[in-house]
């Protein structure tokens, strides 16, 4: 029973990751072919040249920096919202926490198309255009919560006892913000500019109406599509892949590394405690 278990599972699980797996390998294989139609069939040999046209195209890296700078702006204010939320939310009760909570938590649920519009609509009533500056207000409107919710979880783990001793020693609130808890809230809120991030890159719907006249990535990727499908989005793809696996991988190495460093120095606590006792 359970080797016919071990196998469904084995079953399920390759099943899985060739789901996952053969369209990006197509993809990739496409950014190689001499054709013009993005597929490897029919195969008419390897060449560079998608890799070139990408390289020349002067919108993307246009829209690449438009792209990055308003992720960046979108952490920049997000994590603090979020971060701050989380933190109000944990220190009230009753009904208003539920209140704000729902208030923070809502944008989330809200389709995007309705965010763009209502942001555009919003800041157009105080006479402000369209341009990347609304994208990144329009996204932190709701990039925000996840952060929220983020650091809400991680405030779960947090001993209240710890600022009340700090309280008792003397230290003011805004060192027991600096000193005790925000270096516990540092892992959560690190994950979620890590989130905020990705988030802001691949967001299309609230940065299509909110952007003006500048391009993001997904932006341009929509105006390539809708005429077409050229060979260099299939190149454009890869790379994201590729940088997006590649910072995974370094990641995991960094972190087996640390956990490794720290099992060593706990096994030779555990022996020093040991030869102390002896």
């Amino acid at each position: 029973m359970n080797k016919k278990r071990d196998y469904l599972f084995h079953l399920y699980m390759g099943l899985f990751l060739a789901y996952l797996l053969i369209p990006l390998i197509i993809m990739g294989g496409a950014s190689f072919n001499d054709n013009k139609v993005p597929s490897i069939v029919p195969w008419k040999g390897w060449t560079d040249r998608w890799f070139i046209d990408l390289w020349n195209d002067d919108r993307i890296w246009i829209a690449f920096r438009n792209t990055i700078g308003v992720a960046l702006a979108v952490v920049a204010l997000s994590v603090p919202i979020g971060t701050a939320a989380a933190i109000l939310i944990n220190s009230i009760s009753g009904r208003m926490r539920a209140i704000l909570y729902a208030l923070m938590v809502a944008p989330v649920l809200i389709p995007g198309i309705v965010i763009g519009v209502s942001t555009l609509l919003f800041w157009s009533a105080f006479h402000v255009g369209a341009g990347l500056h609304l994208s990144v207000l329009g996204q932190v409107s709701y990039i925000a919560a996840f952060v929220m919710l983020l650091v809400l979880a991680r405030l779960q783990s947090f001993d209240m006892g710890l600022e009340e001793a700090a309280l008792d020693l003397g230290a003011s609130h805004a060192q027991v913000m600096r000193r005790v808890l925000l270096p516990h809230l540092y892992p959560a809120m690190a994950a979620g500019g890590a989130i905020a991030f990705f988030q802001s890159i691949e967001n299309f719907n609230i940065t299509l109406f909110t952007r003006g006249n500048a391009d993001t990535l997904t932006v341009y990727v929509f105006s390539k599509v809708r005429t077409g499908f050229p060979p260099t989005i299939n190149v454009l793809a890869l790379l994201l892949i590729s940088v997006t696996l590649g910072a995974a991988l370094i990641y995991e190495v960094f972190r087996r590394r640390r956990a490794a460093i720290a099992a060593m120095h706990e096994a030779e606590g555990r022996r020093a405690e040991e030869a102390g006792i002896a």
